[in-house]
């Protein structure tokens, strides 16, 4: 698989050799979507916390009498009938949402995602992408000249005003190779990776 390396005006100059296991793979919808839901999964906390109608605070006073008005039995103004009541089956803070994902099938999730975005060329390479200082303008400008909006960065080693910079860009994102997930793959239009980034995820891919 070859990958194309593209300079500071977006323009494709080299051809860079990829491995096909990482960059070449056929496309899993199914696979993908296991891994982007359950990784979206594993990211959420049990924070909800509702009553039922044990906790719920109450009278235990009958409301009235069993029979004779009319209206139909009721014991405790807890029921989940009642408005004020307690909830059927409330949430917990101890619930657990996560996902179970072999370590297998996570990393050719990933590599279907890259490969895709190679075929469909939205990935691109560059020798390196650092900036001079930590303001947004200059790497906006920057991107701007290589033609590209919404954009995740992938590089081998983080750069601290390349990550500065890039903090005030809505549509920009900056990761190492260890901190780049599913998600922030697909969910940005064009991703750009260092030469450098390129050999470790093959590397961690493998």
């Amino acid at each position: 698989m070859e990958l194309n390396v593209i300079n500071d005006q977006g323009k494709p100059t080299a051809k860079l050799a990829a491995s096909d296991a990482a960059f070449g793979r056929e496309y899993n919808e199914a696979l993908v979507h296991q891994v982007v839901t359950a990784y979206l999964a594993n990211a959420r906390l049990a924070t909800r916390a509702q009553k039922d109608r044990g906790t719920v605070t109450h009278t235990t006073k009958k409301p009235w009498r069993q029979k004779g008005t009319g209206r139909a039995r009721a014991g405790m103004t807890s029921s989940p009938l009642w408005r004020g009541g307690g909830r059927t089956f409330p949430n917990s803070p101890d619930e657990n949402y996560s996902h179970k994902l072999n370590r297998k099938m996570y990393r050719a999730g990933l590599m279907s995602i890259l490969s895709q975005l190679a075929r469909e060329d939205r990935l691109s390479v560059v020798d390196s992408f650092t900036i001079d200082a930590p303001k947004t303008k200059l790497l906006a400008s920057k991107l701007k000249g290589m033609g590209m909006d919404d954009v995740l960065i992938i590089t081998d080693s983080m750069d601290e005003n390349l990550r500065l910079s890039s903090r005030n860009l809505p549509n920009v994102m900056v990761v190492d190779v260890s901190h780049a997930d599913p998600v922030s793959l697909i969910r940005h239009t064009n991703v750009l990776i260092t030469k450098g980034a390129v050999g470790k995820i093959e590397e961690l891919l493998a």
